[in-house]
């Protein structure tokens, strides 16, 4: 099957909540923290999570830290995959006026496929097609993280032209671990 990206709605939000209610998360640092704070979000107010996914004016709160502390929200937005069921997410931040990214923020695109959709080539294919969105709002580049050891994600920045700029230390609020940050012109 072919993979879309689709912007989030509420016809499809139960897929995706069912998948973060199989242990799935899209936020691959707070991994099960934030699956369960997006569950509760979802159960209060559906339409509110739904369209605080689709954010390029940042208007939403600040975002939770895996230390605790918050930090000022990026503009930005979340695509779904889809492939005629719902296969995992992928978003882009930005900060206005530039390419350069705050420290607190370590890269401008994040992906996740459910567990059980992995090894189908559909995070490369999504990457692909985020990149012209990337290019439509002015970015010369993008900038993307792994763990050293996460030799899958680094194979799909690698298949979408991407090229290793540096080995580094991240910030104290996300322990300090060592990371991969790899950068794709476009």
């Amino acid at each position: 099957m072919t993979i879309e990206l689709l912007a989030p709605s509420l016809a499809r939000l139960p897929f995706y909540a069912d998948a973060l209610r199989r242990g799935w998360s899209p936020d691959t640092v707070r991994k099960a923290a934030a699956a369960t704070e997006q569950l509760e979000r979802i159960a209060q107010d559906p339409v509110a999570f739904v369209a605080g996914l689709d954010d390029p004016e940042a208007c939403g709160g600040p975002i939770p830290m895996p230390d605790g502390t918050t930090v000022p929200r990026l503009p930005g937005f979340q695509r779904w995959l889809w492939d005629g069921e719902f296969c995992g997410s992928i978003n882009l931040r930005w900060q206005p006026g530039g390419a350069a990214l705050p420290p607190h923020v370590l890269g401008h695109i994040g992906y996740s496929v459910v567990p059980w959709m992995q090894g189908r080539g559909h995070a490369t294919r999504a990457l692909a097609l985020l990149l012209p969105e990337a290019r439509a709002h002015g970015l010369p580049y993008v900038e993307l993280t792994t763990n050293p050891d996460n030799i899958p994600s680094q194979r799909v920045i690698l298949a979408n032209g991407g090229r290793l700029v540096e080995r580094f230390r991240k910030a104290a609020a996300y322990g300090e671990d060592e990371a991969l940050r790899f950068r794709i012109d476009l």
